[in-house]
C-alpha cells in the first residue's frame, strides 16, 4: 500500500478512536463545555478535540521516529505542544489571556528558532527584504495574530475545522511542487474529518476547545510563514502575490479578528474579552443551523479566492 494512504487511513482511524475514548475520558471526569450565555449550544460537551487530534499526529510521528523515517520536520512539536498544553490547562481550569498570550510569544520563538521566518515583503507596499529584528518581530505578530484568529472562530459546530481544512488544502494545491508539510497535511486533514461526526451528533458532542484551536491555529502559523518564504512558490497560472494568497485562504479568520478586535477597542473593552459579536453569530441568527452558516462561509472564501485569482492573477 502506498504510505500517502497509509499514512491517511491509520489517522482517520486513529483519529476516530481517540475522539471516542478521550470523550469518555472527560466526561467520566466531568470536564466538559459549560453552557453559558456565550454558548451556541445547549447539550453536553467535551472540549477534547485538540487533544484527539494532536495525540493522533503524535502517535503517527513517534512511530516514523523510531523507525527512521522523517516524514516531516519533527521538531515542530515543540512549539505544538507548548501551545496544546497552555490551551488544555485554559479548557479545564481557565487562565488569564495574559499568560497564554505569553505562551503564544513562547512558541513563536520557538519556530523561529526552527528556520520559520518572514524576512521577505515579495515587494508588498514596496518593501522586500527585512533586516533581522524587524522580520522576528513580524513573524511573532503574524504568528499571534493567526493564533487568535482561528481560537476567535471556535465558535460553531464544524466551523474551525472546515476553515483549516479548506487552508491546507489549498496550500497543498496552489504550491508549484510537493511541499515540506504533505504528509502533516494528510495527517491533519484526516484526523480532522472524524470531528465532524462529534461535532454535530446529538449528545456528547466534541469541540475541539482551546487546546485544539491553539493547537491548530500554530498549524496555520506555521504554514503561513512558509508561504511567504523564497521556498513557495504558487504555480504560474494562478500567480498571486503571496499576502494576497494568504489572506483570501484565511479570509473570513483574518477579517473577523480584525472587525471583532476594533469594535471591542472602540467600545473599551480588552480585545480578547469573549462575547457573541462575531460574524459567525451574526449568521446563525439568520440561518439558524450550525451547517449552512459552515457552508455560507467556506462557499464565501472560494469565492474571494477565485475573484482574487480573476482580477489579480
Amino acid at each position: 500500500m502506498d504510505i500517502t494512504i497509509l499514512i491517511g487511513l491509520s489517522a482517520l482511524a486513529l483519529s476516530a478512536f481517540l475522539n471516542f475514548i478521550l470523550n469518555k475520558f472527560f466526561l467520566s471526569k466531568n470536564i466538559i463545555d459549560k453552557v453559558n450565555t456565550r454558548s451556541s449550544h445547549s447539550e453536553v460537551a467535551t472540549r477534547s478535540g485538540g487533544v484527539a487530534i494532536f495525540s493522533t499526529l503524535f502517535l503517527i510521528s513517534l512511530y516514523f521516529y523510531l523507525t527512521g523515517y522523517d516524514i516531516y520536520q519533527f521538531s515542530l512539536l515543540v512549539p505544538l505542544s507548548v501551545l496544546l498544553t497552555v490551551g488544555l490547562y485554559d479548557d479545564i481550569n481557565g487562565i488569564d489571556f495574559k499568560l497564554k498570550f505569553i505562551f503564544q510569544i513562547i512558541a513563536a520563538k520557538i519556530l523561529i528558532d526552527n528556520g520559520l521566518v518572514i524576512d521577505n515583503l515579495h515587494g508588498f507596499a514596496g518593501i522586500y527584504e527585512l533586516n533581522r529584528l524587524i522580520s522576528q518581530l513580524l513573524t511573532i505578530f503574524i504568528i499571534l495574530a493567526i493564533l487568535n484568529s482561528i481560537n476567535f472562530i471556535d465558535g460553531l459546530d464544524g466551523l474551525a475545522a472546515s476553515v483549516l481544512i479548506f487552508f491546507i488544502l489549498g496550500f497543498e494545491f496552489y504550491g508549484i511542487s510537493t511541499t515540506p508539510y504533505t504528509n502533516l497535511s494528510n495527517i491533519l486533514v484526516m484526523s480532522l474529518l472524524p470531528l465532524y461526526y462529534f461535532n454535530f451528533r446529538k449528545s456528547n458532542k466534541i469541540f475541539l476547545g482551546d487546546s485544539g484551536s491553539l493547537f491548530l491555529g500554530g498549524i496555520a502559523s506555521i504554514y503561513i510563514v512558509h508561504i511567504l518564504s523564497n521556498n513557495y512558490i504558487i504555480k504560474p497560472q494562478y500567480d498571486l502575490h503571496k499576502i494576497i494568497f494568504v489572506f483570501t485562504l484565511l479570509a473570513y479568520p483574518i477579517t473577523d479578528l480584525i472587525r471583532v478586535v476594533v469594535i471591542r477597542l472602540l467600545a473599551g473593552y480588552s480585545p480578547f474579552i469573549a462575547d457573541k459579536n462575531h460574524i459567525h453569530h451574526i449568521l446563525l441568527k439568520r440561518f439558524k443551523k450550525h451547517i449552512y452558516v459552515v457552508l455560507f462561509i467556506v462557499f464565501a472564501t472560494i469565492l474571494i479566492l477565485s475573484i482574487a485569482q480573476f482580477f489579480l492573477g
